[in-house]
């Protein structure tokens, strides 16, 4: 069984660490790439080092080869909404004053941050 204990940020890229209850090892994986970048450390502060420098290692590996390296994320993406609700919302953009992609975004970013009560 393994507990996710972290996640880690670094030059664009999501790092994810856990820790293995049964053998008490901490480690990781670089996260939202097809390529396979693991790292591990003793402690939450080395497992974070260890991540950056897998990033890197990761990069300088790509320079090294003449490979593009992976991105995790590019800011675009396809969101599937059906005609009716494609209509809808472009409806309210329009009436918000707003493009479509900018009310999206909102609504997006409203659900992962929601006002308080």
């Amino acid at each position: 069984m393994k507990a996710s204990i972290a996640t880690f940020q670094h030059r664009g890229y999501a790092g994810s660490g856990w820790i293995s209850t049964e053998d008490g090892l901490l480690h990781g994986r670089v996260e939202f790439i097809a390529d396979l970048v693991t790292f591990e450390g003793e402690t939450v502060a080395q497992l974070e080092a260890a991540f950056r420098d897998a990033v890197e290692d990761y990069l300088a590996t790509c320079a090294a080869v003449g490979k593009k390296p992976e991105k995790a994320f590019s800011g675009t993406f396809n969101v599937r909404l059906g005609p009716e609700i494609h209509r809808q919302a472009a409806l309210t953009a329009d009436r918000l004053g707003v493009s479509l992609n900018e009310f999206i975004r909102r609504a997006v970013e409203d659900e992962m941050h929601p006002a308080k009560p």
